[in-house]
This record gives structure tokens, sequence and C-alpha cells, in this order.
């Protein structure tokens, strides 16, 4: 999984990050909330971890703007605020879970595993995925666009699928490398573009349209017909 740590303690969030990375998962860490914020609009996460106490905006007051902006991945409060009040704030803002400190780091794994698997929270295990006229399955690992069948490469097909999970967000470069590549540089000058310029041939040009954009120096945005 990908996971999204929103924790400004100086021993607890990197330690929270070590546990997490030696469990198999890939974490980002924030100490700020607003940062926070923009990371999570930005990149899909599996599940979010948000201290409620963090400089900038809290982590209540960044998982209502998430929630706002219609951004549905599950989330799990950890705090030191543990009033009934509280909790009851706290799962009113759009929280999935709670977790008082001080806490268990096993018992973090495992709400943040349990919230995962819960049925209807995330799109991840569906097998078909469509925007538009545009159709993947994630299973069959084909892909058709107004019911023709277009051959996609391992790389290709891995870009898709991240567009077509995007809701429209902006993918910038680093994030493409970072979930395709497995790369947070980029050892060529092309290696992103040469693939969305093969990727852009087979399912915008024998359609004559433009469905996949360029924003000049941020990234690409799929916008489905």
């Amino acid at each position: 999984m990908r996971l999204l740590v929103l924790e400004d303690d100086p021993e607890l969030g990197p330690w929270i990050e070590k546990g997490l990375t030696q469990a198999g998962h890939i974490i980002d860490l924030f100490s700020d909330g607003k940062e926070a914020m923009i990371g999570a609009m930005a990149r899909d996460y599996d599940v979010l971890v948000l201290d409620r106490m963090v400089p900038s905006l809290d982590g209540l007051a960044v998982l209502k703007a998430l929630r706002q902006a219609k951004v549905t991945v599950p989330a799990i409060f950890l705090t030191a605020l543990d009033d009934i009040d509280d909790r009851v704030e706290g799962l009113q803002a759009g929280g999935d879970d709670y977790l008082v400190k001080p806490f268990a780091f096993t018992e973090l794994l495992a709400r943040i595993e349990v919230l995962h698997r819960r049925p209807g929270i995330q799109e991840q295990h569906v097998s078909v995925l469509t925007a538009g006229d545009l159709t993947i399955d994630l299973h069959k690992r084909t892909c058709q666009r107004k019911g023709q069948n277009i051959d996609l490469n391992t790389k290709e097909f891995q870009l898709l699928e991240i567009f077509m999970r995007s809701n429209r967000r902006v993918q910038s470069k680093t994030m493409l490398l970072e979930r395709v590549w497995d790369m947070n540089f980029d050892p060529t000058t092309s290696l992103v573009e040469t693939h969305i310029s093969r990727l852009r041939g087979k399912i915008e040009k024998p359609f004559g349209d433009t469905i996949l954009r360029t924003i000049r120096g941020a990234g690409y945005v799929f916008e489905p017909r």
C-alpha cells in the first residue's frame, strides 16, 4: 500500500514511517497539514494516517477539505485527544477510525489493513475501469476504446491505469516515475515523455482527439470524453 502519514512529532513520525516501511508499504511522511493536504490531492493513497494536532492545518481540517474535494480514501486519526466528543468530531469530519496515543504499532498496522480491506471504500479491487469511451480490464490486461481493441505494452497499460484512477487530477512526471518505474529521478531526459507519446499514439491518434493533456510545468491530466 501507499500511505500518507501526517505526524509532526520528530520521533513518532519517523518511527511510524520506519515500521510501515518494514511492513512492506510505501510511505509519504508529512509534518505540515497544508503540505499533506496538497499531497493527498495530487496522489492516490490507500490509507491516510492523520495526527489531529499539527502546524498550519490540523488533521481534522485537512480531512474536511479532502472530503469536500471528493477525496474518499479511508483515514485514521492519531491523537492524544481521547474524549468521546473528540472522537465523534473526527468521525463526523470523515474519519474512518480513531487511535489514541500512545498506541502499539501492531494495532496501528492492523487498523490500516482493516481499512484497506473494507468493502466499498476503494476501487482498487475493481477489475474493469471505464472512463468515457475507454475501458481497461485489469485482470485480462486488455484495453478498448469505442469497441476497438488497443494493444498496450506493460508500461503503457500501467500509465493508463494511473490516469484512469486519477479523477482528472494532474499527474506529475515525478509521480509517474515513482509509480510506474519505481524511480525518484529520471535516468534519461525523455523516459516518461516517450511512453506518454506512444500511449497517445494508441488511445488518441486513431480516434482523432485529445484525452491526455500536457500541463506545462506540472505534468499530465486525463480528460476522457
